[in-house]
């Protein structure tokens, strides 16, 4: 049995895939930890995880409540910001943890890496979407201005590539005072020196939806989406089954768990289905920002697991996190994205270039818009049989097995007595 640390940083969608690895890795025998924000304790602790809180849920808050964190790209400065303020109690919460065998990691916990350079504990880094790649063959497409991009020639992208990262200049300043009082020969850049951990990477989605680029690290294992949502330990709310067993299957709505300003997606949402006619089911935590006074033929919840709730849905329209866009494809809806933020323009790109889906943009997401793609998805087509082609897909993928073997191999072994 091994001691392994997992060290995931974010909202549901970059935790719930940490959980789905501590699942697995439980049931392989090893002991799992998890340090993280709090409000993610009693998920972890319901398939087994032992929890260690990290922060207070205020700060957490408080981040996501910023409005600039669904801005493109000064919401990922926002982002790498608050990663680099929580790097010491990051590393305080690890090192009281006592012999750790494994850590597992995304790029923006700095203090697994941090962690690994002052003990010597191994550690993967663990990527979720392919938008943390920075590839000079195919450029995630962070910001409109990449279509453009890509279609340079490859030698000229590495050297615009070369350039410093912006993530430096948010991020490195503290970092690199973090190290220097630990002892710890600082990176000159995080994304060059400290994006992937040396001892193993895992790319935790399919090739089918992104191949991998011969400027990917290559102690890498790539795999398929976790699809993790706790559905085995919460079942859908009687309400709610009430609702999708006495109608048409709905539409449904949702703008990520972390989102707290999304009022306006909402208004526009409720617009829309009633222009066309179409049931529809709401799901926030926030319940304020949903519209008072609604018709029978909407329903708001403020959770369902998505793996449960979409085998009864007509069309899935959201943010475009890697975590929900992967529950869409596993159940074989057609999808609307509206994109904001971080990796959501890359992931509404991928889905549409697979043909299984729309993205539009802040600006295109209106209720006029949103009714006619609406319409096109609801009424079948090649977006359809392309959806669910994605989830036979999905359900064709291996078990974890081999995932887990290849973990294992990272985990450190005491020396052998001379």
């Amino acid at each position: 049995m091994a001691n392994i640390l997992l060290l995931p940083f974010g909202s549901a969608g970059d935790v719930f895939p940490f959980i789905w690895l501590g699942r697995q890795l439980i049931a392989r025998g090893h002991r799992v930890r998890m340090i993280t924000s709090c409000l993610f304790e009693e998920q972890a602790r319901k398939v087994g995880i032992e929890f260690i809180s990290l922060g207070s849920k205020d700060e957490f808050e408080a981040m996501i409540r910023d409005p600039r964190i669904w801005r493109s790209g000064i919401g990922t400065k926002v982002v790498f910001e608050f990663a680099a303020q929580s790097v010491e109690p990051y590393l305080a919460a690890i090192e009281s943890c006592g012999k750790v065998d494994l850590m597992l990691a995304p790029v923006t916990a700095f203090a697994g890496r941090l962690a690994r350079e002052k003990h010597g504990i191994p550690l993967i880094t663990v990527h979720l979407q392919p938008a943390v790649f920075v590839s000079a063959y195919e450029t995630s497409l962070l910001h409109p201005v990449i279509r453009f991009f890509n279609k340079l020639p490859v030698w000229f992208k590495k050297r615009i590539l070369a350039l410093p990262n912006p993530v430096d200049l948010f991020a490195l300043p503290k970092v690199r005072r973090i190290c220097e009082a630990n002892s710890v020969k600082p990176p000159r850049s995080l994304w060059r020196e400290w994006w992937d951990s040396p001892d193993g990477v895992i790319a935790l989605f399919p090739a089918w939806f992104a191949q991998p680029q011969p400027d990917w690290p290559p102690n890498l294992l790539q795999w398929t989406f976790p699809l993790e949502d706790l559905a085995s330990e919460q079942t859908l709310q009687p309400e709610l089954q009430s609702f999708l067993a006495n109608g048409e299957r709905p539409v449904v709505f949702t703008p990520g768990s972390a989102n707290v300003q999304a009022s306006r997606f909402f208004a526009v949402a409720v617009e829309a289905v009633q222009r066309i006619g179409c049931r529809a089911v709401l799901v926030t935590r926030e319940l304020k920002q949903v519209p008072q006074n609604l018709p029978a033929s909407i329903l708001t919840v403020d959770y369902a697991p998505f793996s449960t709730l979409l085998k009864h849905a007509a069309v899935f329209v959201h943010h475009g996190g890697i975590g929900t866009l992967s529950q869409g494809f596993a159940a074989g809806v057609p999808q609307l994205i509206m994109a904001m933020a971080h990796d959501q323009p890359d992931n509404a790109d991928r889905l549409e270039r697979l043909g299984a889906g729309t993205g539009l943009s802040v600006r295109q997401f209106k209720p006029e818009r949103v009714a006619h793609e609406l319409k096109l998805l609801l009424d079948g087509g090649a977006i359809c049989q392309t959806a669910l082609a994605c989830a036979a897909k999905m359900r064709q993928e291996k078990g974890p097995s081999a995932l887990l073997s290849w973990i294992e191999t990272r985990i450190a072994r005491p020396p052998i007595p001379a």
